[in-house]
């Protein structure tokens, strides 16, 4: 009797679970596979994203988005305008590296979020991207996009008609 009659589970069990495996595997060491399943970049980018809340507001000449970003300098934060209006707000926050782990210190407990994170914002027709602008201040980053004015409307104008 083998281990799998022993433990009740069927042959089809174990090999869907094996398969489920398998294709784990590969997207987790960026291997190219048959399978159809996310790369190993496109993971992690999901999880940065899911990691990164922000607050989206809309004041009739502008759109401000809000993200929290406590402990971050300027420089660890980047903001971009990608083609087809995307507002990408992206950056990372690294372990401190300092004379205490030189020391022997450890840490005990370590709940704070470190790694990438990103975040991806389709700005509508109206954005300007050319008056963007970004202020972070007490751990709180303030991405302001303002407004194109509103077309002004099209006159109609009158064809005066001639009799031949």
């Amino acid at each position: 009797m083998d281990i799998s009659t022993l433990m009740g589970f069927d042959s089809q069990f174990l090999h869907n679970l094996h398969h489920i495996l398998a294709a784990t595997d590969d997207t987790t060491t960026n291997n190219k596979s048959s399978n159809a399943g996310p790369t190993g970049a496109y993971v992690r980018d999901a999880r940065a994203m899911a990691a990164t809340p922000a607050d989206v507001k809309e004041y009739p000449n502008s759109y401000v988005f809000i993200v929290d970003m406590p402990g971050l300098k300027s420089g660890d934060i980047k903001v971009q305008v990608e083609e087809d209006n995307v507002l990408v707000i992206s950056g990372e926050r690294k372990r401190e590296h300092d004379q205490e782990e030189k020391e022997g210190v450890k840490y005990v407990r370590m709940e704070r979020r470190i790694g990438k994170f990103m975040r991806k914002f389709a700005l509508p027709e109206n954005a300007d991207m050319e008056k963007i602008s970004a202020i972070c201040q007490d751990g709180v980053l303030t991405v302001t996009v303002e407004k194109l004015p509103p077309p002004e409307p099209k006159k109609s104008k009158t064809i005066q008609v001639q009799v031949a």
